[in-house]
């Protein structure tokens, strides 16, 4: 029976959540890295990363540490109206999506090659893992879902940093003729890439909205008979996580959140992932 492990997005706090929440479910002997195929959107196409090329401990070691070479940045009321603004007058998702990446393509921000050192610093491996991985991005001219794997001949930190690329906070990134924005702008999760597993666990480093529990309801529809466990971010740990998650200084509140989640999960989960 086929498992898989999907991992959604949730800025720089939402990694440390999901190390944090692997690490102590793998302290309780449920070993998510056993899992037939990652799917990593976004935070969680770090924290897949880092899992599928055995990096954990690392990984978490990263988010333990004072200094970084994460980028400080502010994610405002402002901002998030302005996201939202884009969809008025049209319930077409795809549309939606070219808004956005139109959006991220004009937007200010910190240079690619600057960006794409933060993204390389936080794997220590940078090699394509032989285990089954997906990382997801959204082609920021038209607005369709992109699937890296190691297939794809494109860079594992080229991927990774596309999926990250948050419309107007960090600039969409150049593989090739195309330019590719974060994954999370087609769904914080991507539940549905898993199709064809038995058995799918879902980890959300953020709080479910209605918004955010429709749209995984619909995915986990499209998994079939497949069964699902889904762990989020729960009142306790948004508050550690705080109102920016892509504040690095949140990384110790959210690993320490995770941690807490993971082992009161653990018992569960572990019925579920045997």
């Amino acid at each position: 029976m086929a498992k898989a492990l999907v991992l959604a997005g949730g800025g720089v706090a939402g990694i440390a959540w999901l190390l944090g929440a692997i690490e102590a479910l793998a302290n309780h002997g449920v070993a998510l890295a056993d899992a037939d195929l990652i799917v990593g959107t976004s935070a969680g196409s770090v924290a897949g990363t880092q899992l599928a090329t055995d990096q954990l401990a690392a990984a978490v070691a990263m988010q333990e540490r004072a200094d970084t070479a994460e980028i400080a940045v502010n994610v405002d009321l402002q901002q998030f109206t302005k996201l939202a603004e884009l969809s008025r007058g049209t319930t077409d998702e795809l549309e939606i999506r070219r808004r956005l990446g139109a959006y991220a393509l004009t937007a200010s921000s910190v240079s690619e090659a600057a960006r794409r050192v933060v993204v390389a610093a936080r794997l220590p491996v940078q090699a394509w893992p032989t285990r089954a991985l997906k990382i997801t991005a959204v082609d920021a001219h038209t607005g369709e879902l992109v699937v890296f794997d190691r297939a794809s001949s494109v860079e594992l930190v080229d991927a990774v940093a596309a999926s990250c690329a948050v419309p107007g906070v960090w600039p969409p990134v150049t593989i090739g003729a195309h330019r590719y924005c974060d994954g999370g702008t087609r769904s914080f999760t991507n539940a549905d890439l898993a199709r064809g597993c038995d058995r799918v666990a879902i980890l959300v480093p953020v709080a479910m909205n209605e918004l955010l529990d429709q749209r995984l309801a619909r995915e986990r529809a499209e998994l079939g008979d497949a069964r699902t466990f889904v762990l989020a971010v729960d009142a306790e740990s948004a508050a550690a996580i705080g109102p920016n998650p892509l504040d690095p200084a949140r990384r110790k509140p959210a690993l320490d959140a995770g941690r807490r989640q993971g082992s009161a999960a653990a018992r569960e989960l572990a019925a579920f992932w045997a």
